[in-house]
């Protein structure tokens, strides 16, 4: 009786070790080599975003912090000469994003759409494709010296706004044209087929329902593109020049004043008095609040109006 006990408790334990190979020491030994292989494998995403925010946050802070303990209303109304305020960079800025965006926007959204609705996968938008990759990749201070070479000596416009708007112009141009292609190319194929159907034409067919779809997409390129535009310094520094003064309107020959000469001539490295560090510490901080505010409304508030 005893060993017919013993046989069926062996056979019992065979059983189990069968229904339950995770208990083998071998399976475990891996189980916890894998488990410390996914932790590692999880934290190491972590450090990395970590070692890439941490000085970027220090830096907005930087900017934020110094920034904020600058500001007053006679650097916001006064002028660059004396190291004064920072108006005439502020409108200086905005009057080169206006002429530019006026340059582009048309030029780049009508790009798209011929792309997108009257040349789709042809050997042109093929071609003009390559051409838009290569030119998104150009820096932009080859920009600013092409744009030099060709603006301000051939064509004789002398550093003023309307070469500092063509060079940005540019620069923007293929950002605005991908976008917009991309957009349209996100509408529904039905929608086109079902308006033929109806009998509208082409033109009609765009201008009343695929650009009303699109929309949301082509002014988020927009709007990424003019903040790219914000930031640029080295296509202008070349084109447009600078001035310590009210810009006067005139396109050519008269030189600009924008924020982004303010960080680089004021700064601590170009500058050894602090007033002119407070400006640059000033222009960098209505910078990042000008950039951020423009790709939350592209990011947040244009996503709500999409109906694709």
């Amino acid at each position: 009786m005893k060993k017919y006990k013993e046989n069926t408790f062996n056979v019992i334990d065979q059983q189990q070790s069968i229904l339950q190979p995770w208990q083998d020491p071998r399976v475990l030994s891996r189980y916890r080599t894998r488990k410390l292989k996914n932790s590692l494998f999880k934290i190491f995403p972590i450090v990395s975003l970590l070692a890439i925010l941490y000085p970027l946050l220090d830096i907005l802070y930087m900017f934020a912090y110094k920034g904020v303990q600058v500001i007053s209303f006679t650097r916001l109304t006064g002028l660059t000469s004396g190291y004064v305020g920072l108006a005439n960079e502020i409108v200086g800025t905005f009057f080169l994003i206006a002429l530019s965006s006026a340059i582009v926007i048309p030029m780049g959204v009508s790009g798209g759409i011929y792309m997108a609705e009257f040349s789709r996968k042809s050997k042109y938008t093929e071609m003009v494709h390559f051409v838009i990759d290569i030119l998104a990749g150009v820096p932009s201070i080859v920009l600013g010296y092409a744009g030099y070479l060709l603006l301000v000596l051939y064509l004789g416009c002398g550093f003023s706004a309307l070469a500092g708007a063509i060079t940005l112009s540019v620069l923007m141009l293929p950002y605005i044209i991908r976008t917009t292609e991309l957009s349209l190319n996100r509408v529904p194929t039905s929608i086109r087929e079902a308006a033929t159907a109806l009998g509208c034409t082409k033109t009609t067919m765009i201008n009343r329902l695929t650009l009303r779809f699109a929309l949301p997409g082509i002014l988020t390129g927009i709007l990424l593109a003019i903040s790219i535009a914000f930031g640029e310094t080295a296509a202008l520094l070349f084109t447009t020049g600078a001035s310590d003064y009210m810009p006067t309107g005139a396109l050519c020959n008269s030189q600009v004043g924008y924020l982004t000469y303010a960080i680089f001539q004021f700064s601590p490295f170009q500058s050894p008095f602090a007033s002119a560090n407070n400006l640059a510490y000033l222009a960098a901080f209505l910078l990042i609040i000008i950039v951020l505010s423009i790709n939350i409304i592209a990011r947040i508030g244009l996503r709500r109006l999409s109906k694709i």
